[in-house]
């Protein structure tokens, strides 16, 4: 398996693979999430490219992508409440529904971390939602603690 950057004529590929993000985003929570995936959110794969502070990861299994991610860097300045925070966001990560349990996941994080310390970062974040279980199971082994959490009620 080859881990490395995207290359901009395998982003319909990667838009496949967040399709599958998006359809199990409204699966588990469709009062938040829009069912489909619409022309705009097709071509927000363009923003993300095009945007210097972010890249697109992705994992390639006999010449096909079958993972992916999208870090963000991202940086909070100072406040009077906080000092500055500057890490890098694993803003979006799928590995492809054909393709899990193959150890494609722990390739894509492995290659992040070292792609963090390359870039100097010191700190990696991703926020997901709760009724992703797996997907907690994976980031809790992979060695991310929860150090924040949103709540709701609903009424």
């Amino acid at each position: 398996m080859e881990v490395r950057l995207a290359e901009k004529n395998e982003l319909e590929r990667v838009n496949e693979l967040r399709k599958q993000v998006n359809d199990l985003h409204v699966k588990g929570k469709p009062d938040v999430f829009k069912p489909g995936f619409s022309e705009e959110l097709r071509d927000f794969i363009n923003v993300i490219w095009e945007d210097p502070e972010q890249d697109i990861i992705v994992a390639v299994e006999q010449g096909k992508i079958c993972g992916f991610a999208i870090v963000h860097h991202i940086n909070k300045p100072e406040t009077p409440f906080m000092y500055e925070r500057d890490f890098l966001d694993v803003d979006e990560f799928c590995v492809d529904e054909a393709a899990r349990r193959k150890g494609v996941a722990t390739e894509l994080m492995t290659y992040i971390k070292t792609y963090a310390k390359d870039k100097g970062f010191h700190r990696i974040e991703l926020n997901m939602w709760e009724f992703n279980q797996g997907a907690l199971a994976f980031y809790e082994a992979a060695g991310f603690e929860t150090f924040r959490r949103y709540m709701e009620i609903m009424i």
